[in-house]
Formats: structure tokens, C-alpha cells, sequence
């Protein structure tokens, strides 16, 4: 199952935030795709992701001040 938050225009930590919120609702092998557009965001998620045991699927950047992450649930 693949999940997407949209958290555009929320400022760090709440994309980070509401990443673990919607994480914990998963189940192990689901994909959650965050898009962003919080600069802060492009290390803390990547950061939590290695934490927490997850992996990384998917990053790239859409636009200068926006990205999208894939995080496969551990």
C-alpha cells in the first residue's frame, strides 16, 4: 500500500511531525511519499528514515523550494 502526505507550505518540524503520525498507521512494507517544501526537512526526514530503520525509496527535488520522499516502512 502507498500512502501520500502533503505537507506543502507547513514549516519545520510539522512535516516531520505528521511523517511519524502517518508512519505509525502503516503497516511494515507500506510506502509513505512525503512531499515538502520545508528546507529543514531535507535532513531531518532522511535522518528520522535511517533512526527509525526505514528505507529510503524515492528523492528528488520538484522545483527549488520543493521535494518528494519515498520512505518504505521497516
Amino acid at each position: 500500500m502507498q500512502k501520500t502526505l502533503e505537507v506543502m507550505g507547513m514549516v519545520c518540524p510539522f512535516p516531520l511531525v505528521e511523517a511519524k503520525k502517518e508512519m505509525e498507521e502503516l503497516n511494515s512494507g507500506d510506502e509513505l511519499v512525503i512531499n515538502f517544501d520545508c528546507t529543514q526537512a531535507t535532513e531531518s526526514i532522511p535522518r528520522w528514515v535511517a533512526e527509525a530503520g526505514h528505507t529510503v525509496t524515492s528523492y528528488e527535488q520538484l522545483s527549488d523550494a520543493a521535494w518528494t520522499i519515498t520512505v518504505k516502512k521497516k
